[in-house]
């Protein structure tokens, strides 16, 4: 807003202050005797009490118009001002090939956020002396613009701004007195102060980052730690047969079965032994889905507690859990103002972003869903997902295909191809969402839907979001009139593309008698042109056909053949035929399909639960996974049917077993596989845990943490690393320099899922923690009471010290057994006291830990030479006569024997 002090106005001539408070208190006089005229109260209003209320309206608008109060009519001002103009540089001092942010502008600000000063220019004059223009630019309303500056040599650089006189014209609705004010200002030139930019050699100092964690964590994140954004993903798209499948930003994902916390969704599991056959509770398939809608919107993993069965006619509470810890957040049935139930739709995580406000808003979307086969919903509520507060409502969104903008905006296509139009709505475009609907207004820039019910198409002001006038739609783009069938993808800003075939049998089926082609058809979804609409044969014999999958960033659309069980790839550029046919897959593949591309991989699978992997853009096959039922659960198939990709991220694929309705007693045993998204190999699988659902919710993931229901006992587990506890004793704790010290002590798993009643009392001491290669038998005898699986391999542990002298370094390592205890020894080299550091350094299954003790060790007492023993009474009488008495026989035996000699 413009202040007054500064500006003189004319009306045929100068006004200074002074005349200008004269002016207004005949125009305020006058008005008051206008008011005696009709019969109200005469008041007299003197120049103190005028001048008090001018610097009261100046200090609450700085504005013109507050001080400028007529009678009626409309008011044309004519000013002229002195200008400031300024520069400013950052960093300051810079270094040679440094972005150097210029601030360039003068101090006053324009009306309306469109207006901008124009012309402005920035003199740069280099160490060496010589000199560059930069501009000329135009401001925003603040006065001022930024400018990119990289100095290539080192020295000190001159900068000054350069402002050209100019007129301002604007008008403005004065609230006081009821009248429009036309208004204009003529702005002075002038020169900035010289600003003196020093530049260095060298190499700037960044802020250095906050590494990816390396212990336990969870919401929320720290905004500084913007480098975790690639861990710190949300599923916003229900799963399902057909659901989403890949999960962006989750470059942790899961690379053990590891549990990190369990909770019953419903009573499941084995019915008991009451029934005729050892059956389980319904698992929801077929078309009676449990734990469906579900979503992670920013570490809050939602869904419904209930069947779907009955849609929104009866009470389905929607829970809410933290997805790091199983905390539930809240647990309650979703209303919208009216009272009526809904369910969840989709979330949102929106990034705001405008000359008035800047942040993110997050949604969970409610609506009644029209069920499987049902239409979209054009009710949304929007909820907020960590409390389920009902936050605002947008009625009228149009049907369409919906995908999402870069910053999270819900965008919706709607094709017409009778009439030959298409029209774009945007989610963020839905101005009566904002503050003010006035674009020239600084409402404009904020999003304030709170406690509103929007029409989500009504009528608006024209705008550049809304150029008809009609909230959300931003585009509406002419395209080819006479394409054939229906749209199958939508690519945002990319492509359109569509498929027919006539002579369709049936409501369902892809089926077309008298074998038909194809038409495939494709226009640019920015500008509507076409970019191909070709017809292929299809194969011979009578065959059903349908679209499989399209990959943008391949550029590639694959055509299944049911019957032959081979695919066709073409353009989605031009139409042509890149490669195909396949070789053909295994034959129970025509009964379900479910592919996908990503990696530049073309992944199929289906029904024979054979996944298949094909180069995208030639065909060739790269390779086959398969999971071998040795045990012949499955009584259709040798391998695990409908083993299929649940999840795709961080490279890797996760694969899960379900059935369009399963049998009873149910197969015992369906694997849940971790591939190697580019090689196939097998990063970890488990059996008979992890079941999946085709009618209910599968695997989701959000923070790089897998939830998922298990249909074999109706639990909801989460699947990522967890926390660990290491515990460490050592002995003598006083002990002599030369003898061995004793390290023990445990490692376990200290996850949410171990804090479970029954979990503590079958392990008093701690869930033991295990090695990776033990883990998937492992969980299934913690966490599903299997038998306690053999040979159970722990965790390493490493044995450090520091020693009398602060050096730190190994001394032992040990590997804990199956009840988590671990030993080692070593001898100190020194005496003194020494820390011991037994540490665990983390698996793909935990984050490590480690715990301290101490130990002092003596100087051994010093050795001393060993006396002569004193001679004993018997060595000095006894044995000397003992030896007497023998020389004395030996004596006469030999005078003896000498005598007997003699006589013979």
């Amino acid at each position: 807003m413009l202040n007054m002090h500064e500006i003189s106005f004319r009306e045929g001539g100068n006004y200074s202050l002074d005349k200008i408070f004269k002016q207004t208190k005949i125009k305020q006089v006058t008005a008051m005797q206008i008011a005696e005229n009709k019969g109200e109260e005469k008041m007299a209003i003197s120049r103190k009490s005028i001048a008090a209320a001018v610097s009261l309206f100046l200090m609450l608008t700085m504005a013109a118009s507050m001080i400028l109060l007529p009678v009626g009519g409309q008011i044309n001002w004519e000013g002229h001002s002195k200008s400031y103009a300024y520069i400013g540089a950052v960093p300051n001092p810079a270094y040679v090939g440094e972005e150097v942010l210029l601030h360039i502008g003068i101090t006053r600000e324009l009306q309306i956020t469109q207006d901008g000063w124009e012309g402005l220019t920035v003199t740069v004059t280099k160490p060496d002396g010589t000199t560059q223009t930069l501009g000329p630019f135009r401001t925003d309303s603040t006065g001022g613009t930024g400018y990119v500056f990289v100095p290539e040599k080192p020295g000190i650089y001159k900068l000054q701004t350069h402002f050209p006189a100019q007129w301002y014209n604007f008008s403005q609705f004065d609230m006081f007195s009821g009248q429009q004010q036309n208004v204009r200002i003529y702005y002075e030139a002038d020169d900035s102060p010289v600003l003196e930019l020093e530049v260095l050699e060298g190499t700037p100092t960044y802020w250095p980052g906050v590494p990816l964690p390396t212990e336990y964590w969870r919401r929320p994140i720290d905004s500084q730690n913007r480098e975790w954004a690639v861990i710190a993903g949300s599923w916003l798209d229900p799963g399902g047969i057909y659901g989403q499948q890949e999960a962006k930003y989750q470059e942790d994902a899961p690379e053990t079965a590891h549990v990190l916390w369990q909770k019953p969704l419903q009573i499941g599991g084995l019915a008991g032994g009451e029934l005729s056959e050892p059956a389980a509770i319904f698992p929801g398939d077929a078309y009676e889905g449990k734990w469906s809608n579900t979503l992670v919107i920013m570490g809050v993993l939602i869904y419904q507690k209930f069947d779907s069965v009955g849609g929104n006619s009866v009470a389905n509470w929607v829970v809410a859990v933290d997805i790091h810890t199983g905390e539930t957040l809240w647990e309650k049935e979703l209303k919208n103002p009216n009272g009526s139930r809904v369910t969840p739709l989709f979330g949102q995580v929106m990034y705001w972003k405008s000359f008035n406000t800047q942040g993110v808003h997050a949604y969970l979307w409610a609506g009644v869903s029209g069920g499987f086969f049902g239409a979209a919903p054009t009710t949304w509520e929007a909820f907020d997902p960590y409390t389920g507060r009902w936050l605002f409502t947008f009625r009228n969104v149009p049907s369409g295909n919906r995908v999402r903008g870069p910053n999270g905006e819900i965008i919706i296509y709607t094709v017409n191809l009778q009439r030959g139009f298409m029209t774009v709505w945007n989610s963020t475009a839905v101005i009566s969402a904002y503050w003010g609907t006035t674009e020239n207004s600084p409402m404009f820039g904020s999003w304030q839907p709170q406690g509103k019910t929007i029409d989500a198409t009504g009528t608006v002001p024209v705008t550049s979001a809304t150029p008809f006038g009609l909230n959300g739609y931003q585009k509406n783009i002419t395209i080819p009139t006479g394409l054939p069938g229906s749209v199958s993808y939508v690519f945002l800003d990319d492509t359109v593309f569509g498929y027919y075939r006539g002579n369709t049998i049936g409501t369902f089926s892809t089926l077309s008698y008298n074998n038909p082609p194809f038409t495939i058809w494709a226009f640019d979804a920015k500008t509507g042109n076409l970019k191909f609409n070709k017809t292929h044969a299809a194969p011979p014999g009578n065959v059903s056909l349908s679209v499989a999958a399209a990959s943008a960033e391949d550029r590639v659309v694959a055509i299944w053949c049911k019957e032959l069980c081979q695919f066709w790839a073409y353009s989605l550029d031009t139409g042509e035929q890149l490669w195909g046919p396949t070789d053909p897959q295994h034959y129970l593949d025509i009964y379900a399909m479910y592919p996908t591309f990503k990696y530049g991989i073309f992944y199929s699978n289906g029904m024979s639960g054979i996944m298949y992997a094909y180069n995208a853009t030639t065909g060739k096959l790269l390779w086959t996974y398969s999971y071998p039922d040795p045990y012949r659960e499955t009584l259709w198939s040798n391998y695990w049917s409908s083993l299929r990709p649940r999840i795709i991220a961080d490279g890797k694929i996760y694969l899960g077993q379900s059935e369009h309705s399963v049998n009873q007693p149910q197969p015992r045993g369906a694997p849940f596989v971790c591939l190697n998204a580019t090689t196939g190999e097998v990063i970890w699988s488990i059996y008979g845990m992890f079941r999946q659902t085709d009618w209910g919710g599968p695997a989701v993931m959000g923070d790089s943490i897998i939830a998922t229901m298990d249909t074999y006992n109706q639990m909801v587990y989460a699947i990522g690393k967890g926390p660990s506890k290491t515990t460490v004793e050592a002995s003598p704790e006083i002990a002599v320099h030369g003898n061995k010290i004793l390290v023990k002590g445990t490692v376990t798993d200290i996850s949410p899922a171990t804090d479970d009643i029954v979990i503590q009392k079958r392990f008093p001491n701690g869930v033991p923690a295990v090695a990776d290669e033990s883990m998937s038998d492992w969980m299934l005898y913690v966490y599903k009471q299997f038998p306690c699986p053999a040979n159970v391999k722990g965790v390493e542990v490493i044995v450090e010290v520091l020693d009398p002298n602060n050096n730190y370094y190994e001394v032992a390592r040990a590997t804990s057994d199956g009840s988590g205890f671990y030993s080692a020894t070593f001898e100190p080299p020194v005496p003194g006291r020494y820390t011991i550091i037994a540490r665990f350094a983390g698996s793909k299954a935990y984050y490590g830990s480690h715990a301290e003790t101490a130990i002092y060790v003596e100087e051994a007492p010093p050795t001393t030479a060993t006396p002569p023993p004193a001679e004993s009474i018997a060595d000095i009488y006894f044995v000397p006569a003992v030896i007497g008495i023998i020389v004395v026989i030996i004596v006469a035996t030999i005078i003896n024997i000498l005598v007997l000699r003699k006589r013979s």
